[in-house]
C-alpha cells in the first residue's frame, strides 16, 4: 500500500512497504554525510563528480533550502529514503525537471548507500515515486537514464515497468567523463 502524507510545511512524505521518503531537513545532515562518505567509492562510477564542498554542512543547508523551494514550486522532489522500521537512511530518489502543460513528465534518479544496496529497498521506493508522479502530480510520463553497463539499474527499471527507448551517446558527465546512457520511460497506465 502506498501512502501519501505531508510534513508540517505541506511537503510530501511517501511510504511503501519498508520505505519512507521525505525531503531532507538539517537534522539529516550527519547521517546523510556519513552515508555518502561511506558510499563514495561505490557511488563514484555512477554519479557526477562531487564538488569539493559537497559533504559540508553549508552545502547541505543550501541543498535543503533548494529542495524545499523546488518541491513547493513542484519543479523537483529530492527525497531521502529511510527504512520504515528504524528510520535508517538508505539512499535518495529524485523526481526532477517536472514539467506540466503538454509534456506532463519528469526524470527519475536515485542512489543507494553501499551497505543497503541489493536488499530490495529501491524497487519499493520507485513504486511509491511512480504513484506520486502519476496519481498526485498527474504526470503522463516518467523518464530515467542509466549507464549502459549498470545492470542493477537496468533490471530495476525494467522490473518497474519502464521501457527502453534508446541509446544517448555521451549523454551525461558521470565520474568526470561524458558517458553513453540507455534511456527508459514509463507512461501513466491511466492515460
Amino acid at each position: 500500500m502506498i501512502l501519501f502524507g505531508s510534513a508540517s510545511d505541506d511537503l510530501p512524505v511517501l511510504a511503501n512497504g519498508r520505505v519512507l521518503m521525505r525531503l531532507p531537513t538539517m537534522t539529516d545532515f550527519a547521517v546523510w554525510a556519513a552515508a555518502r562518505t561511506d558510499s563514495a567509492d561505490f557511488l563514484r562510477p555512477y554519479e557526477p563528480t562531487w564538488p569539493a564542498d559537497d559533504l559540508t554542512r553549508s552545502a547541505f543547508r543550501q541543498r535543503v533550502r533548494r529542495n524545499a523551494r523546488e518541491a513547493r514550486d513542484k519543479s523537483a522532489f529530492a527525497f531521502l529514503l529511510f527504512r520504515a522500521g528504524d528510520s535508517e537512511l538508505l539512499g535518495g530518489l529524485t523526481l526532477s525537471n517536472v514539467r506540466f502543460g503538454v509534456a506532463r513528465s519528469c526524470f527519475l534518479g536515485y542512489w543507494m548507500a553501499r551497505r543497503h544496496a541489493g536488499q530490495g529497498y529501491m524497487p519499493e521506493a520507485v513504486v511509491a515515486a511512480l504513484a506520486f508522479a502519476f496519481d498526485e502530480l498527474g504526470l503522463h510520463r516518467v523518464e530515467a537514464s542509466t549507464l549502459v553497463d549498470n545492470e542493477r539499474s537496468i533490471r530495476l527499471l525494467r522490473n518497474a515497468g519502464f521501457v527502453e527507448e534508446g541509446l544517448s551517446h555521451a549523454y551525461l558527465l558521470i565520474d568526470g567523463r561524458w558517458q553513453d546512457h540507455l534511456r527508459f520511460a514509463r507512461v501513466n497506465p491511466a492515460d
